[in-house]
């Protein structure tokens, strides 16, 4: 073996070596909080890394709780509804940006770009006040509108990029054949659009399911909390006291559903943020 073969086989084995690091350290914690989950309560605190024995106990106790079980109904309803109108609205507005000419148009997407960067918090006490106005507070709605302000820019920034690359000859076609604007939204570039809305749509669903702040601040009562507060909420015998393995069991429970909707959308995922990146 020369010393080139010798360069290229040690810079693969690194190649693999660094990959193997990085996987460890993304999916150990998600790995642990499986195994913590499937403990029972009394070999929660000794540190092992194999189960000897497996314990659905925790998970029991979870799904038992009628409140934990209206969360999560709460966490789907607003989620869904949330990647509904940000994919509605976002793909009429990328419409009009992207095939649109009007003057300020590159400006309307700066401000959009912009309203992302701010932090929750900065904006948390007026939006308060604007859900307390509307009768939202402690209601599903208050949930679903200030979400769907944080969701809305990203979605409606990268489906305004997919928009510009579809070739200016589809519309061109569809104007000769008499098809108005939203004849030529929803039959001519909606089908090509896939991969963009299932990006953004998927992105939205996970932000508005692990969303925390808005969710402690504007909801109340059990029946109206989602799932992160609900999973917060959750206490031990005394005041002092975690229950880890009932904690670890609900942060499972409501994470495989996002691994696997990441699982079966990942290909779209990548072309759609992908997207404009070439243009050619």
């Amino acid at each position: 073996m020369n010393q080139y073969q010798l360069f290229k086989l040690l810079k693969r084995v690194g190649l693999w070596a660094l990959i193997a690091v990085v996987m460890v350290y993304a999916i150990f914690p998600f790995y642990y909080a499986v195994i913590t989950s499937l403990k029972p309560s009394s070999e929660l605190f000794r540190v092992d890394f194999w189960l000897s024995s497996l314990d659905f106990s925790n998970y029991v106790q979870i799904l038992s709780q009628k409140s934990f079980i209206q969360a999560i109904g709460n966490s789907i309803l607003v989620a869904v509804s949330v990647v509904f109108i940000a994919l509605l609205l976002g793909i009429t507005a990328s419409y009009s940006l992207g095939r649109v000419r009007f003057r300020g148009r590159t400006t309307v997407l700066l401000v959009i770009l912009g309203v992302s960067m701010f932090p929750q918090v900065a904006v948390l006490s007026g939006l308060f006040e604007v859900i307390r106005a509307l009768d939202l507070y402690n209601n599903p709605g208050g949930l679903i509108l200030s979400y769907t302000i944080f969701t809305l820019p990203f979605t409606v920034w990268v489906l305004t990029t997919f928009m510009r690359q579809l070739p200016m000859e589809l519309e061109e076609a569809a104007i000769m054949d008499g098809a108005t604007p939203w004849v030529t939204l929803t039959r001519v570039f909606l089908p090509l659009m896939w991969p963009a809305m299932a990006t953004t749509g998927l992105l939205a669903f996970i932000a508005a399911w692990n969303e925390f702040l808005f969710a402690l601040t504007f909801t109340l009562t059990d029946s109206q909390r989602t799932v992160p507060v609900a999973i917060a909420l959750i206490s031990g015998g005394s005041q002092h006291e975690l229950p880890w393995g009932p904690i670890m069991a609900a942060s499972v429970t409501v994470t495989v559903p996002l691994v696997i909707l990441v699982m079966i959308f990942q290909r779209r995922i990548v072309s759609g943020l992908t997207a404009g990146a070439v243009k050619g």
